[in-house]
Formats: C-alpha cells, structure tokens, sequence
C-alpha cells in the first residue's frame, strides 16, 4: 500500500519558489564560439573583443558589496578563478604582449543581499547571478556567495587565449540561476577507500560543472572508514586497515573544501542493510542468521528488536548531526534482507507478539519509523532509497526520496511525487555502468520531468544525482571514468530543458573536458582529437 499524500514540507517552500523563479528566463541558441558548460539560462554575446592584460587584471569587491575583504570563502575564489584563468599561461609562456585597443581591466563581484560567508549551502540556497562584461569593468552580482561562484566559472570560461599567449572576452550579458536545486555526485568510499585528495580532487570537477552537493556514501559491508568518536572500534574493527579511515580532521577538511566550493556534503549511513562492517566493531548490533539446525551461521541486517539497537543510533547519529552540518542525512534503507530475519527465533517471537505475523516489511518500517524519530529529535531530515517508499513505510512528511531502480524510473517519479513527497532521480545516471562509446549522450538526453504529472508533482522534483559506485573503482580510475561523463549530467541539472543539442553539446564538452585537464582534472577523452595545452606543455 502507497503512503498517504502529504502536503509539500514546509523546508521546501522556498526552493519550490526558487525553482520557479529558476524556470522563467528563457534559453538563448547557445553561440557556436562559446565553450560555456553547462550553458547559461540567457546569453547574450557582442562581437566586440576586449583585451585582458595579465598583469593589470583584478578581480575584487564590488564598492557596494554585502562581503567585502573579510569574506575569506571570496577572497579565496578570487585567487582560485585568477589562477584557472592566468596560471597555465604564466607557467609556459611568462608575460603576453599587450596589443592595444579595448581592454577589460577588472571583474567587480557584488553581493546584494546576504552574503552568507560564513555559512554552509544548504538545499534552499540561492546560486543565482548575472554577469556583465563591458569594457573596461565586466560586473558579477549575486543575492550570495554561492551564485558568485558559479558566477566566477562562467567568467572563468569566457576568457580565450589564443596560441600567442593573448587573453580576450567578448563584451556579454548573462542571466543565470539552475534548473533543479540537487545536483549530486554520489561517491562509494567503503568498496575501495579514497583518499582525501582524490575526494578534494573530485570537488574541484564538481565546481567546475557546478554541481552542488556530494553524495558521500561512506560506509556499507565492506568497509566502516568513517572514525566515530562516540564509538572508534566501528572504523577500528570495520575498517579494511587504520590507514584506511577518515579522521575527524578528515572530514573537516572535505566539509570546509566543499563549502568554500559552494558544494552541500550529504553523508549516507546506510542500514538495516548494507551493515556488515558496523558489527565488527559494534556487538550486538547484527543479526544472528540461523541455519535449519538452529546454528549461528553468520550476521545479517541491523537487529530491530532491540532497545540497545536504538541507543546507539540516538548516540551515533547524534554526532553525525554535530558534524556535517547539511539539513539533510541519507539513511539508505535498500536491498533488506529478510532471509536473516525469517531464520531468527527471538525475531518471529517479537513479531508475534506485535501482531506483525510474518510481515517483514512491518518488522522494516518498525526499525526505519525508530530511526526516523532520532533524525528528527536532531532537527535533521532524512532521505532514503526508493524501496522505503515502495514498501509502503509510513515516511515523514519532508522525507525525500531517492528514486534508482529500473527502467521505470519516471513511474516511480510520479509515484513518490503524487503521494507528497520530494524526490532525487538517480536511476539513468549510474556511471558505473560503462559501455564502449560516447555513453556521456544517453545521459545528456534524459528529461528528468517526462512523466505525466501535474506542476506541483513536477516541482517536487528537487535534482538527481550522477552515481559512480566503488566495486571497480578506486583513486587510479575514479577521476577519469566521472569526467566528462558526469558533466553531461551537470548540464541537464543546470540549464533550461530546452538546451538539448547534441551536436552543440558535443562541440562545448569537447573544449570543457580539456578546460578541466588543463585545471588539473584527467577527465578521459570525449572521442578522437587533441587539446591545444598538450602542444603547449610539449613546447
């Protein structure tokens, strides 16, 4: 049975207006001589050229702006966008000639109204701006922090630089805010462990793509890396080695990384399945499987049925609340075995005496209304895989759901959002998947609102998420199998749905995949060609 529909939650009232907003500006023709990625709601493009010299070229405050010097998450941008800008051409040329004629001496960047420097992203925030570049001051203004910085990439790709060494900008007007509020990037650090800097690696691409949130799904059977200073023998015993954990120190640096990115980080807790590396270090926690001799054979999902159970989730989500700062925890709750349940004596006993027969399920929602119950006493909100719904648990009204299975995945989307709920689409945006070919192009082509529904099931439609799951991934391959496969996904979150050309697509992704290797990124080839900084660096 479906849950009942549900009012919209009330956390997301000012992103469905945001969204609305995000909707109203029209998409231009994208222009054949711009590589912009993903492509802006409005362009507008003047054939006229401005010279940028190196030397004489700053990027700073506005006079008027909310954040002035002391917003260090700015003054960093700055620094990071002059460098993505001017820093290749420094390390292999040195100073350009300056030729004459009009030249664009500065980029202003004002906030008009919060600055939120200090703060974290969260799913309401506002990543609108628009960007003016006339000569000689090109002007970036946002209502925050967070539209600035997708405001300075979009700066970042209007420079050219020709194979003299020359930077110039054509004078342009852009209007820009994204599509869909959730644009994520699942990663799986339990089936290979990642080290720091291959994550911080990561959330260097997702900026660049504008991505907004990291999925970090950070422990499952496998491996338990994440160190719990409630409860360290969970990473001390789950672990595959104490070289292979995330540190408090750890974490810090991901979460203050991401946010100086503009990047929300969404921890993903997965149980009552997916647990086998909690029980290592946590006694007690698991189910005893039993075999027809009434022998303990092996471990299975978290135990449901007793108190200690919920006592420890009150104190470990309780510090997982305290250190990710993200309104949102993901819970997980797929793929539950009830073979392990069904062989458990003590188990069938208390689901007799609730009156719950040999109902799995109930015995599921039990367990996941238990766990529900201390994410809220948190002030937290929870989102879940598509299988909680589809088992007709009784969710929390601003539950979102995460909706990954199958080929049916825009029924499912309109199930979840007819009942109420917001929801994440995943399930066409598994990149773990690969195949021989341009693959980037199936992804590119999903309309994540193609089902039949009405507005208000369509705006519950938050994002989706691109997901590279870890069974055959590892720090050697993760970079390059995400980018530039992902940046398909990027755009279809970001920009207006009727931005569809492929050929165009292909045209930009070309010149964005080597934008991104000349940052730093070894994001794998689009198809057969060359990029132009690989001639350079030869020289």
């Amino acid at each position: 049975m479906r849950p009942s529909p549900h009012r919209a939650p009330g956390l997301l009232l000012a992103l469905l207006a945001l969204l609305a907003l995000a909707t109203q500006a029209p998409a231009k023709a994208p222009a054949k001589s711009l590589a912009l990625w993903p492509w802006p709601s409005s362009v507008k493009v003047s054939p006229k050229l401005l010279n940028i010299v190196v030397e004489n070229f700053l990027i700073d405050h506005g006079p008027n702006s909310t954040a002035g010097p002391s917003c260090s998450l700015l003054q960093e941008a700055f620094r990071r966008y002059y460098n993505y800008i001017f820093g290749f051409h420094k390390r292999y040329h040195g100073p350009a000639e300056f030729q004459g004629g009009a030249q664009l001496q500065q980029l202003q960047v004002s906030i008009t109204l919060k600055s939120e420097c200090d703060s974290f992203p969260n799913v309401s925030s506002d990543e609108s701006y628009s960007l003016l570049v006339k000569e000689p001051v090109a002007f970036l203004k946002a209502n925050s922090v967070w539209g600035a910085l997708r405001g300075l990439e979009t700066f970042s790709q209007l420079v050219y630089q020709d194979s003299y060494g020359a930077f110039t900008i054509k004078e342009s007007s852009i209007t820009d805010s994204p599509r869909f509020a959730h644009r994520g990037i699942l990663i799986d650090t339990s089936r290979h462990y990642l080290p720091v800097k291959t994550i911080l690696k990561t959330l260097d691409a997702m900026a660049f793509n504008k991505f907004n949130v990291l999925h970090w799904h950070i422990v499952d059977d496998q491996s338990f890396p994440y160190q719990s200073t409630a409860f360290p023998e969970l990473s001390n015993k789950g672990s595959y080695s104490l070289s292979h954990i995330y540190t408090p120190r750890d974490v810090h640096t991901v979460l203050e990384y991401a946010r100086f990115r503009g990047i929300r980080v969404i921890p993903e807790f997965d149980t009552p399945g997916h647990a086998a590396s909690w029980g290592k270090g946590q006694k007690g926690l698991l189910t005893p499987c039993y075999n027809p001799s009434q022998q303990i054979e092996k471990f299975g999902p978290i135990n449901p049925i007793l108190n200690t159970t919920y006592t420890f989730f009150n104190t470990f989500f309780k510090e997982i609340s305290s250190v990710f700062p993200d309104q949102f925890i993901h819970l997980g709750g797929d793929e539950v075995d009830f073979e392990c349940w069904s062989s458990n004596p003590n188990i069938l006993n208390f689901m007799k005496k609730k009156g719950f027969g040999r109902n799995f399920i109930r015995l599921e929602s039990f367990y996941i209304k238990n766990i529900f119950n201390i994410i809220t006493s948190l002030k937290k909100h929870s989102i879940v895989w598509q299988e909680v719904f589809d088992d007709g648990i009784e969710l929390q009204p601003d539950t979102v759901v995460e909706v990954w299975k199958g080929e049916n995945y825009f029924e499912d989307l309109k199930q979840v959002t007819s009942s109420g709920f917001a929801a994440i689409l995943a399930a066409p945006w598994y990149l773990d998947a690969i195949s021989y070919g341009q693959d980037w192009r199936r992804y590119y082509m999903v309309e994540p609102l193609n089902f039949v529904g009405s507005k208000k099931e369509k705006q519950l439609v938050i994002g989706g998420e691109a997901c590279l799951w870890g069974e055959y991934v590892d720090a050697t391959n993760l970079i390059p199998r995400l980018w530039p496969r992902a940046s398909a996904v990027g755009e279809r979150l970001w920009s207006p749905a009727t931005v569809t050309n492929l050929d165009d697509a292909y045209s930009r992704l070309v010149i964005h995949r080597c934008r991104m290797v000349s940052r730093g990124i070894a994001a794998q080839p689009v198809f057969t060609g060359h990029c132009s900084h690989e001639y350079e660096m030869k020289k």
